[in-house]
């Protein structure tokens, strides 16, 4: 059972085989811990209580140690004090004997359990019967020596066993703050892909490619926002966009709806995918018409005079994931073009749309028929305005406008 520095190595790479980690397709790299290492100053700088109802052994170990070059040393003569010492000071070790009157070096450790609940027992047992030896490994001692002791065997263990339990340490802490990465490392995957993805993504991080026959896709555009940028300092204006859009985010997460991505001043999302709503329409209709009543009321805080043009398609799309490092979630069809050019062909504040976005909608929308037009690339097409909700409509949305 003897724990040797040779052990460094293995001891770490079984921490690492425990810890959380996503595939090697380029989620997330975090440190190797099977590159820790534990230096001679660390070792002697660990902390040690010597345990003996002896005084000489007390005095013999303690010149041992100090001898070579051990500088944090504490003893006690009794056993029941102990528990109460380490868990104030946390010792690195503690060499402990196990003949003692009143209480045993095996009753001393069943009380250590309860402090080291992870189960690691920093002792060294001290006896001068062999046959204790297999008993206090079973018990949770790290190692032993046998009485007289033998000065280069003491200082061999103690070395070999402070420095297991320091690396033990390191081990955990590395752990830990491997965990904290991955959380936000999961956090910000989550800002980019939806959740129902992002898992998938991380169980195989090949192509993820879904046809979904039924969405709607809205795209929004500030109208004349080049015009409008050029009279405004750049941190005003990326200011002002945050605004804009984080209150279209609160938007789009409370009407059930997905973003895709923002380009400049253009915002694109989705309803109905990755999970399918039978409302899809109704979704991004009502999304539509929060996103112009929020944005009058961030003119009114801002003195701004900022107009959106929206247009809504609904059919069939293609989604999933492209890229290696940078991922994107995107959509892909004739739906999303049909989408954009429902936008590019709008009014501002009149959210437009397709006769296939009417025909999935009722109560409680209002509407205006806009006639047949020429779309490019699409020819003559029926469309409407999204003019309102009837006065039987749910409450609409409070939304705070204020980023600070």
């Amino acid at each position: 059972m003897l724990e040797t520095g040779q052990n460094r190595r293995s001891l770490a790479g079984q921490f690492a085989h425990g810890l959380p980690k996503w595939d090697s397709g380029g989620l997330a790299e975090f440190p190797d811990v099977t590159e820790i290492m534990i230096n001679a100053s660390d070792i002697h700088n660990g902390k040690i209580l010597i345990v003996d109802d002896q005084q000489a052994n007390l005095h013999l170990l303690d010149s041992m140690l100090r001898g070579a070059g051990y500088t944090t040393i504490a003893s006690t003569l009794n056993p029941h004090e102990v528990c109460a010492l380490h868990a104030r000071n946390r010792y690195d070790l503690i060499l402990l004997d196990l003949e003692m009157p009143g209480m045993n070096g095996f009753q001393v450790m069943e009380d250590l359990k309860e402090i080291e609940r992870d189960g690691y027992l920093p002792v060294l047992v001290l006896t001068a019967e062999a046959e204790h030896k297999l008993r206090a490994l079973k018990a949770g001692a790290r190692d032993f020596v046998l009485k007289p002791f033998d000065l280069a065997e003491v200082l061999t263990r103690v070395h070999n066993l402070l420095e297991v339990r320091l690396l033990h340490i390191e081990s955990r802490r590395l752990y830990y703050q491997i965990v904290a990465q991955q959380k936000v490392s999961e956090r910000l995957l989550l800002n980019v892909l939806p959740q129902s993805v992002a898992e998938r993504l991380k169980a195989d991080p090949g192509i993820i490619a879904d046809s979904f026959p039924e969405v709607t896709v809205l795209f929004a555009d500030i109208v004349g926002f080049t015009r409008i940028s050029e009279a405004m300092s750049p941190e005003r204006l990326v200011a002002l966009l945050n605004e804009v859009f984080t209150s279209f985010d609160g938007i789009l997460d409370q009407r059930g709806l997905e973003k895709i991505k923002t380009i400049g001043d253009a915002y694109m999302a989705v309803a109905g995918l990755p999970i399918p709503a039978g409302d899809h329409a109704t979704r991004a209709a009502h999304m539509a018409l929060d996103m112009i009543e929020t944005l009058e009321r961030i003119n009114e805080q801002n003195a701004t005079t900022l107009e959106l043009r929206i247009g809504m398609h609904s059919g069939a799309v293609v989604a999933g994931v492209i890229g290696k490092r940078k991922f994107t979630y995107d959509l892909w069809g004739d739906t999303v073009n049909t989408a954009s050019r429902m936008e590019s062909h709008g009014e501002a504040g009149r959210p437009h749309m397709t006769e296939a976005t009417r025909q999935r909608l009722a109560a409680p929308f209002l509407f205006e028929a806009r006639g047949a037009i020429e779309i490019k690339g699409k020819g003559v097409m029926q469309t409407w305005y999204l003019s309102g909700r009837t006065a039987e409509a749910a409450p609409k949305l409070t939304l705070k406008t204020d980023c600070a």
